[in-house]
């Protein structure tokens, strides 16, 4: 696998009740594990209305990871498999998109 850097693009919509909470509990916890594995939180959003379109997730954000490789051993490690439930625990729904830098327009 190429050692391009790697973006991956957070779309999360939290539970109801106490989902952002929880999110930022698993957050803490899996920041180590990203941290570990050369993973970086670039930049996040609230949205707060959608012009065009319906669409209304409630947090929008990226990490930067050094290669592809380095995403995919996350998921692997007991560690954050320890701590994987709380994510799961705090949304409703999640896109998850790979991404690359555009070059400049």
């Amino acid at each position: 696998m190429s050692d391009e850097k790697v973006y991956m693009l957070n779309v999360l919509w939290f539970e109801p009740e106490g989902g952002a909470e929880k999110y930022a509990e698993y957050s803490a916890a899996a920041a180590p594990f990203v941290q570990k594995l050369g993973g970086r939180f670039v930049d996040g959003y609230v949205p707060e209305m959608a012009v065009i379109g319906d669409w209304k997730p409630d947090a929008i954000f990226a990490v930067e990871w050094p290669d592809w490789d380095a995403f995919t051993k996350l998921p692997q490690d007991p560690g954050y498999l320890a701590i994987a439930h709380l994510r799961e625990e705090a949304i409703t729904d999640s896109l998850l998109i790979r991404c690359k830098r555009m070059p400049s327009l």
